[in-house]
């Protein structure tokens, strides 16, 4: 085998080796892969039943409904739409109705937001992006000094 040759190889194993792991990597965060969707997305229902997200926008005043077990029930929406949400835990302590709030979960066949954990936001100087521009298309964005939205 020349010299050449041995590099080739070489060059090619190392490069199929970088391939693999890769595509182990990739598998590996498949679940853990979490996009952002506003509620007009998942109530046009772009967005199919069971794929985990997260939920960013207002909670809608006078939808806060609490249960037994720590189970709470409110509405988040953006001015066009607005999601049913069910998160049974602790709230945060900034949560309120009129607040910008951003959850995680999963979405049911019913169209309910079943949350497994609630973001509040911790005050009038961050918003999501996303969400900042939903309520900027529905007029509802109050564009305060300082106010700005998280960078990707």
């Amino acid at each position: 085998m020349t010299r050449r040759k041995r590099r080739l190889t070489v060059v090619a194993a190392a490069g199929a080796i970088l391939a693999g792991a890769l595509g182990l990597a990739l598998v590996a965060m498949r679940d853990t892969i979490v996009f952002f969707r506003s509620p007009t997305e998942v109530a046009s229902r772009i967005v199919p039943p069971g794929t985990r997200l997260r939920l960013g926008g207002l909670v809608d005043t006078g939808s806060v409904r609490r249960g037994a077990d720590q189970v709470v029930e409110f509405a988040v929406g953006d001015g066009a739409a607005t999601v049913p949400v069910r998160y049974r835990g602790l709230l945060p302590d900034l949560f309120r109705e009129g607040q910008g709030v951003v959850v995680e979960g999963r979405l049911d066949p019913a169209g309910l937001f079943l949350a497994d954990s609630v973001l509040a936001r911790h005050d009038e100087t961050y918003m999501p992006r996303e969400v900042a521009d939903a309520l900027k298309a529905q007029g509802r964005w109050q564009e305060t000094a300082g106010t700005r939205t998280s960078q990707r």
